[in-house]
């Protein structure tokens, strides 16, 4: 499996959740860009513990800023994922090429962000007494969806 897409974390704040999504991208060969300020070292040791051995395996790019990835990736349809989105992942068709970025832990994508986007969200019960899945998850869900459907 070597999908053709990106996953972006903005401005990603826990080390594991950043070590278990490049792990991730080093199964699936998803390339995985890092939009600084990060909220951690990337040389943190619970990063790595969480990426295992798999960190030479991975194409990770690490980006100054929200302008810079992009600039590198122009070109490409966008999707950020957030409890805000109207769409599901399941009403989208993805496409070779297409990029999932997920916002940081505490406070999501910004409004700057999303509205340079499209949003989606994955559905959760209307009831739910809690605001959102964990970061890592919802990148595997989406992502799996994805790959789902470019039947890589």
């Amino acid at each position: 499996m070597n999908a053709d897409l990106h996953i972006v974390l903005y401005e990603p704040e826990i080390p594991p959740n950043t070590g278990n999504i490049a792990r991730l991208c080093a199964c699936t060969g998803i390339r995985l860009h890092l939009v600084h300020p990060l909220g951690f070292n990337i040389d943190d040791k619970q990063l790595k513990r969480a990426g295992l051995d798999y960190w030479p395996h991975l194409n990770v790019r690490e980006h100054e800023d929200w302008s810079a990835v992009r600039n590198e990736l122009q070109g490409h349809r966008w999707f950020g994922l957030s409890t805000k989105g109207g769409q599901t992942i399941w009403q989208t068709r993805f496409e070779p090429g297409d990029v999932l970025v997920m916002g940081p832990e505490t406070r999501g994508l910004p409004h700057t962000v999303l509205a340079d986007i499209q949003s989606l969200r994955i559905p959760m019960r209307d009831d739910a007494p809690v605001r959102s899945l964990n970061l890592s998850s919802a990148c595997a869900i989406a992502t799996y969806e994805a790959l789902r459907q470019l039947d890589t």
